[in-house]
């Protein structure tokens, strides 16, 4: 009796097979298995027979395919089992193993369907590769069951090293080379069958079930199991059009249909095929969602229209809906919007129903609906009144009533230091919520007869509570989700996003959560001689590591959060969802992100508070004293660390505005002074009448001038352009280098010029460099002052004033041999400065002399 076994058969033979008895299974061979084939090997398990390639008509003509055929020397060659059936019916044929082999016999030239029969011998494994997938000769080729591949598979192994790969099925080129699809939502067979076989043609393989090894779904329609299945696996759902425009670009080099900036281009958008209505919400609401709505592929419609499938309801507005639904219209929350815009797929509508209230109040409350959010103003206040009557805890929320939504884009660090005017301080907090991650371990005592330093002291637990609990919901709410790996749709942001809009908020929450358990524990056992200054001393040092990072960095961050917003929808849709739960107290993330910034003034304020309450005699008082004075060390600390952040950044921006900028320039303990744009009046550092950029750090200058042509844009590893540098680097000069400064006096035809009179270490002579200042915001005196000051610190020199000399524009005295060349080149310079030039004899006055500059032929100064 025979075995149905594949290992265990009565009759077994090996052989080369013929490509065409596999089906598609042969593709999931794994690598591991393939068999690099030695001599014995193949001596003993394979019969001796050769490979060989054929190129089929306009393929043989192609003189990039002949080169490329050279490069290759090893084919994939399937070899197969036969196990011997019982009489009469046919031999059953098995995969058993894909081998490499040599090919030895040189490339051979097919012109016509007529010479297949000669070329179509057992001796050869033949590979024929064909120009053209569509035409008779590949018809012929493909119903002959012979193997077939198209110019890019040659060209792609030639230039990897890769032998050529084996397919059950024609593979014209690898665009689609380990990716496995599924279809859903295909009615007309032929369409099926056209897309089938183009994935097959680029190497794909094709599941009729969905299950896990699928990478890619393309869908028809956004309903169904399949569809179902892919988004909660969060598998990339596609268009048909995501193969035909693969198959288009079939030829390409080093295509793959699989990279994301090709492949987000044919998502099925979250919206496709819905028509979406919307209810309670404001007209700028509405308008913004209806917006969204056709980015994503949907459709909108008034409210009651019969065509639509979707009802989106502000659940907290609306009660009661103003009609009865049909059975085929979902009627869901703002929630299921937004949450499939993030996850960039339909989300399932059965978590999301919106489900009316039959209370009697909120009926009341429903009368003063209309299809949209009122637009008076009145009975808007009057809706929101009765329904936080209705909705109204014991405990009142950390959270202070939401600011409008222009505020977010208005809010500003300030100093610091001012700690006179913070809206923490003005708030009155109910009783302490529980943590966001743990709970007290007791409540609140309450003494017999609450003293003042008591009360305060309670107001600076709760606020520190309750500030804990923001810092919570920021880490829990926002970071740890956008953080997480395996998000559906892909990452909402960039891990470099997530690092500028966070910071060190982590670190601020761990030291705050000390802070507030000593403060829990301080309340709890309470005794006025207990020290409450000692618990902010002992976290001082922690708070000068934790802050300064953060506050120097708030305004960045909150660019990040505006522009990321309005770039990336995903992103949007993520702040809509977790900025109306009750635990953000309907805040925006910018508004709680500012809360770190005004936490220490707040702090600082109760803690003056409770020492106007504290007895003289109570050592508490002291130490209160110390405590404040530590919070005002590390508030300077944070304003001298902002202040020295912006100095960088102010040369971050001179680097990317000047072209060919020094690295050098780049030093922790370099700051930019100040900026002065001028005319070059010289042949240096430039030629005349050439815009010139003068930038004076501390301890050197940046000469830079206008471009001629400003190409291209700067764009950042992480996709952040930048406008191209507008200037060009000549040079960057040591402020020790500058020997005199020469203050020109003003005249009629000569304003806001001056010279430098420096020495490089390069030259053997003295070289001027003259200027004219364009801008009159900064008046000369002032900038030569300031340019004398940082020279003289430069090279520790006390009188600065002594490094400026003055002159007479007609004092020059210039050698009449050069004369006429001079005024011609000053002739050329007015036409570009628009300049009158004036030039006598004469000599240097007062405390400088023309005479004491060194290697000094002349000096034209305009």
């Amino acid at each position: 009796m025979a075995d149905s076994s594949v290992l265990t058969s009565t009759i077994e033979r090996t052989s080369l097979a013929d490509s065409s008895i596999f089906d598609s299974k042969v593709t999931e061979i794994s690598k591991e298995n393939v068999l690099i084939g030695s001599a014995s090997y193949v001596e003993e398990e394979m019969p001796q027979i050769e490979t060989r390639v054929i190129l089929v008509q306009e393929a043989g003509k192609q003189e990039e395919l002949i080169q490329a055929l050279k490069t290759i020397k090893i084919m994939e060659v399937p070899v197969i089992k036969i196990r011997e059936s019982c009489p009469g019916k046919s031999d059953e044929k098995l995969i058993k193993s894909v081998v490499n082999m040599e090919i030895k016999v040189p490339f051979v030239k097919m012109e016509s369907v007529e010479e297949l029969e000669s070329l179509d011998s057992p001796e050869f494994e033949n590979v024929f590769i064909v120009m053209d997938f569509q035409d008779s000769v590949f018809n012929e080729l493909y119903k002959t069951d012979h193997r077939i591949i198209g110019p890019p598979v040659i060209l792609n192994c030639a230039q990897k090293g890769e032998p050529l790969p084996f397919s059950c099925r024609p593979l014209y080129c690898t665009s689609m080379m380990n990716l496995v699809l599924c279809f859903t939502g295909f009615r007309k067979k032929e369409e099926l069958v056209r897309l089938v076989t183009l994935v097959h043609h680029m190497g794909g393989i094709i599941r009729k079930d969905f299950n896990s090894k699928v990478t890619h779904l393309v869908a028809n329609c956004t309903q169904g199991e399949k569809f179902r299945i892919a988004v909660s696996l969060g598998t990339p759902i596609m268009k048909p059009e995501w193969i035909y425009k693969a198959w288009e670009r079939r030829n390409e080099q080093d295509f793959c249909a699989s990279v994301d900036d090709f492949r987000n281009e044919f998502k099925v958008p979250p919206f496709q095929d819905c028509i979406l209505s919307f209810l309670g919400f404001s007209d700028e609401e509405k308008t913004n969602m209806e917006e969204m709505t056709e980015m994503q592929g949907g459709n909108c419609l008034p409210v009651g229209d019969e065509r639509c499938t979707h009802l989106i309801v502000e659940e907290n507005i609306v009660k009661e809906l103003p009609f009865e639904p049909s059975k085929k219209l979902y009627v869901v929350k703002q929630e299921w919007f937004w949450g499939s815009i993030q996850m960039d797929a339909r989300a399932g509508e059965t978590m999301y129903l919106y489900e009316k209230a039959n209370t009697p109040e909120l009926k009341k409350s429903v009368s003063l609906l209309s299809l949209n959010t009122p637009n008076s103003n009145r009975k808007r206040r009057r809706l929101k009144e009765t329904l936080a009557q209705l909705s109204r805890e014991t405990d009142m929320s950390p959270f202070p009533p939401r600011k409008r939504p222009s505020a977010e884009h208005s809010l500003s660090i300030g100093s610091l230091l001012d700690i006179s005017n913070t809206p923490e301080s003005s708030i009155n907090y109910g009783e302490t919520p529980k943590s966001c991650t743990k709970s007290s371990k007791n409540s609140t005592p309450v003494p017999s007869k609450q003293s003042a330093r008591w009360q305060v002291a309670k107001e600076l637990y709760q606020t520190e509570s309750n500030y804990v609990n923001i810092l919570a919901t920021i880490i829990q709410l926002f970071q740890v989700p956008l953080e997480e790996e395996g998000q559906r749709g892909g990452p909402i942001l960039a891990p470099e996003e997530i690092k500028t809009i966070f910071g060190s908020i982590p670190d601020i929450f761990d030291v705050h959560t000390k802070i507030k358990d000593d403060l829990e524990d301080l309340i709890v056992n309470w005794d006025e001689s207990k020290s409450i200054g000692d618990i902010f001393l002992k976290y001082s040092k922690d708070l000068v590591k934790t802050y300064p990072p953060f506050v120097n960095f708030f305004e960045m961050s909150k660019e990040t959060i505006i522009k990321c917003e309005k770039q990336k929808p995903r992103f949007h849709a993520f702040l809509k969802i977790n900025q109306a739960k009750p635990e953000c107290g309907r805040q925006s993330l910018v508004e709680l992100l500012i809360r770190p910034v005004q936490r220490l003034p707040s702090v600082a304020l109760l803690l003056n508070d409770l020492k106007k309450h504290t007895a003289e005699e109570n050592p508490d008082k002291s130490t209160l004293e110390k405590a404040i004075g530590s919070l005002k060390e590390v508030m300077t600390h944070i304003n001298e660390d902002k202040r020295k952040t912006e100095a960088q950044k102010q040369i971050f921006d001179v680097v990317y505005e000047v072209d060919g900028c020094p690295a050098n320039l780049l030093s922790s303990h370099r700051s930019l002074v100040q900026r002065v744009e001028t005319i070059s009046l010289g042949e240096h550092p430039c030629d005349r009448g050439e815009q010139v950029t003068l930038f004076l750090f501390n301890d050197c200058l940046e000469i830079a001038r206008k471009r001629h042509k400003v190409i291209g844009t700067f764009r950042s590893p992480h996709g952040h352009t930048r406008p191209p540098a507008s200037l060009k680097h000549i040079h960057l000069m040591p402020l020790s280098q500058i020997k005199k400064v020469l203050d020109i006096r003003e005249t009629e035809d000569c304003h806001n010029a001056f010279a430098l009179l420096v020495r490089p270490p390069t030259e053997r002579a003295n070289v001027l460099l003259s200027f004219q200042m364009t801008s009159e915001e900064l008046p000369k005196e002032n900038w030569l002052k300031m340019l004398c000051r940082h020279v003289a610190n430069t090279i520790c020199k006390a009188d600065a004033e002594n490094l400026i000399y003055s002159a007479d524009p007609e004092s020059f005295e210039v050698n009449t041999k050069d004369m006429d060349s001079t005024l011609s080149r000053a002739s050329r310079a007015i036409k570009k400065t628009s300049k009158k030039i004036f030039f006598s004899k004469g000599h240097m006055t007062e405390s400088g002399d023309l005479g004491s500059i060194p290697d000094l032929t002349y000096v034209s100064v305009f």
